[in-house]
């Protein structure tokens, strides 16, 4: 990169969060570009018009001393790019604990390596339904939709993760459980009062706290905190963030009011894409109302048999899979592959006895069925892209995405254009593989409204959008 270019850099602690923060600067008229490991400068020239990129990890399913080996040369690698923020992106239900994804493991090395004044943590994202007020994290049912707002302990959906179960909503607290740095908070009141005033307060707050935590609740106040951290950060000692894609949303709002970036209005039309392909790994009940709504509107299915495939016994080379798959889309028939529905789904339920009776501990468990799930489904994937032609690919499951973009040969992504809120379209950057120059929508748990698979393979920006 030359001098002065890259305004921000960031680290995913899964892909489909990933995805999410690039829509936000790329709609910030930031080119952006995505990549699966740390860029190296040869890679970084291949993408000369950017402006900002990002790393999509796994973190958020590792334990501290995996996040320890990855995250530490990964930061050291983003310390030296010369971007003005160096951002580590986590989910904005703050998916954490101490034993798996801890988001204090993260924020402990990111002090060590970059030394910053202060440490900005902001969740909230009111345009995906997170809001944050006197430190407690709220969270609309689904994003893209209609849902109900719940505080994040009484979230019908995260509190009920089967890995890191909401149980408490005040990220203070939390967050207490996973790092012993002090977290400090700049509330919903003081963000509203004049810039002097809240800067004063800021400082105060640095004085006491190596973390402060922004309060957030509506569209205004994001750009709002970006006034108040964007200082801190410059291409000689760029500023340290954690939290969702609310960083961006707080840097690029300030960026585009200062005339430092300028808004990106024009997209290029999607168009349909039939037959569509989906991987799912997810568990989320949201993603299971998506596809009892796409199977009702007909899509096929393969239910993966997830039990087998935990206990050794599943046929490695999927080739029942693969055939059926093949011979749905020589049809026309757009199809989903799925490794559950829901925690719920007695698949699940079995998997999980299987590998406790085999004495793995939950997040072994969780590191594990990500893994051998997301191979599965991204080994089917690929196959299926090489023996027939399929011009866009869904895949669905924030952890188990990551090994299903890597099992596809992805080396990078750049966004072609916004379908849902934090799931934008995007293009494929796979050297020799069948996945090259694939259209490639990555959906979080809690993305979409029902008709979300019908309306990507239509091209359609959502009407929740």
């Amino acid at each position: 990169m030359t001098p002065n270019k890259l305004l921000l850099a960031f680290y995913g602690d899964d892909f489909t969060g990933s995805t999410d923060a690039m829509e936000i600067l790329e709609r910030a008229g930031i080119r952006t570009a995505l990549f699966i490991e740390p860029p190296t400068p040869e890679d970084l020239a291949r993408f000369p018009h950017i402006r900002a990129f990002g790393i999509a990890g796994m973190t958020r399913a590792m334990a501290p001393a995996q996040m320890e080996q990855t995250l530490r040369p990964a930061f050291e690698m983003l310390k030296n790019v010369g971007a003005r923020h160096i951002h580590y992106k986590v989910c904005s239900t703050f998916d954490s604990s101490p034993t798996i994804g801890s988001i204090g493991k993260a924020i402990d090395i990111g002090i060590e390596v970059f030394d910053p004044r202060f440490v900005s943590l902001v969740v909230a994202a009111p345009s995906l339904g997170r809001y944050c007020a006197f430190g407690n994290l709220f969270a609309r049912m689904g994003i893209g939709s209609n849902g109900q707002i719940h505080r994040l302990d009484r979230h019908p959906s995260m509190g009920k993760h089967p890995t890191t179960p909401a149980d408490e909503s005040d990220l203070r607290l939390h967050l207490s459980k996973q790092t012993p740095k002090p977290c400090g908070l700049i509330d919903i009141l003081q963000i509203e009062k004049p810039r002097k005033e809240a800067i004063s307060l800021l400082e105060t707050s640095i004085g006491e706290n190596e973390i402060v935590l922004f309060d957030g609740l509506y569209e205004h106040q994001m750009s709002r905190i970006g006034a108040l951290i964007d200082p801190y950060g410059s291409h000689e000692s760029p500023h340290f963030s954690v939290g969702s894609s609310g960083i961006e949303m707080a840097l690029t709002g300030f960026w585009n009011a200062e005339g430092i970036t300028q808004n990106r209005t024009q997209w290029p039309e999607s168009g349909k894409a039939s037959p569509l392909l989906v991987v799912s790994g997810s568990c989320s009940p949201v993603t299971a109302r998506q596809i009892d709504h796409a199977l009702a509107h007909g899509f096929e299915e393969i239910a993966l048999d997830t039990p087998a495939i935990a206990a050794g016994t599943h046929d490695p080379t999927f080739a029942d899979e693969i055939e059926k798959t093949v011979r749905f889309i020589e049809k026309g028939k757009c199809v989903i592959i799925h490794t559950s529905k829901s925690t719920q789904d007695d698949r699940f339920i079995q998997s999980n006895t299987i590998l406790k009776d085999n004495g793995l501990s939950s997040t072994e468990i969780q590191t594990l069925t990500s893994s051998l799930y997301g191979k599965a489904l991204g080994s089917i994937a690929r196959r299926v892209i090489a023996t027939v032609r399929i011009q866009r690919i869904v895949i669905a499951g924030g952890d188990t995405s990551g090994v299903v973009a890597r099992t596809l040969g992805i080396k990078a992504v750049e966004m072609i254009a916004p379908l849902s809120p934090g799931a934008p379209l995007c293009r494929a950057f796979a050297p020799n593989s069948p996945a090259d120059r694939l259209e490639v929508n990555f959906k979080g748990g809690q993305v979409g409204s029902e008709a979300y698979f019908e309306d990507v393979g239509r091209g359609s920006v959502l009407a929740d959008d």
